[in-house]
């Protein structure tokens, strides 16, 4: 099982084309507050993260992730 920082680091990566402000990422980072990701946007981010990681992310699940963190543990967990 691959370590959460070389995660958080795939994560970030995919993230930088999506941050158009130059956010700097943490696991506290929102998608919608911090980022001011529209859906579209997440769902584009999402459909990233799915290729990167060969997993799949459920609708539910999405709609508990709110930060990077978050979304880390989620990655994390789905990858076992």
């Amino acid at each position: 099982m691959s370590d959460r920082n070389d995660t958080f680091a795939t994560i970030a990566a995919q993230i930088e084309p999506f941050n158009k402000k130059g956010v700097a990422l943490t696991d506290s980072t929102t998608f919608a507050g911090d980022l001011e990701w529209d859906s579209l946007t997440v769902m584009d981010f999402v459909a990233a993260i799915e290729d990167e990681f060969d997993i799949i992310i459920t609708m539910n699940m999405q709609a508990e992730i709110e930060t990077v963190g978050q979304l880390v543990d989620a990655v994390q967990k789905l990858k076992g």
